[in-house]
């Protein structure tokens, strides 16, 4: 099975660290959300789509990404995130707008994957960012669980 992780991760590296960990395990080909293309897609059977939150929802460079895709054919995907409030509060649903969009293109979205990140975007510079050493090896390990179950 060939697989791609598609990222953005733009202020701390967060979704990097996640991305690699995730590739290592599937033996996944990672490529930047802004370098990404149609080609790339078509040659894979699963791809992972994964971004830092920003005020709710993932980075522009992987939403703009995934409403320039054509359509497939039921193509697997997953997408993870970093965020700085678990995704899982229930005023956070900030996966619902990628898979709104590949739903549209017809991806099968297979799993979703997140975990707390640092972060100090916006006001929260003003106090030194939140979870300051996250991902930690507890969220690294996580992530690796979560890939060997997409195998």
């Amino acid at each position: 099975m060939k697989t791609i992780i598609i990222y953005s991760s733009i202020h701390h590296k967060n979704t990097k660290k996640i991305a690699k960990t995730m590739a290592n395990v599937l033996k996944a080909r990672l490529i930047k959300a802004k370098n990404a293309n149609e080609k790339d897609i078509k040659d894979a059977s699963l791809i992972g789509f994964g971004s830092g939150i920003y005020y709710g929802k993932m980075h522009k460079n992987i939403l703009n990404l995934a409403k320039k895709l054509d359509k497939v054919n039921n193509k697997k995907a997953f997408v993870f995130s970093t965020s700085g409030i678990k995704a899982n509060c229930f005023f956070n649903k900030n996966h619902r707008p990628i898979k709104k969009i590949l739903q549209n293109k017809n991806f099968n979205i297979i799993a979703e994957f997140n975990c707390l990140g640092h972060d100090s975007y916006g006001l929260l510079k003003l106090i030194g960012g939140v979870n300051k050493k996250r991902p930690n090896q507890k969220d690294i390990n996580n992530a690796k669980k979560f890939a060997k179950k997409l195998q």
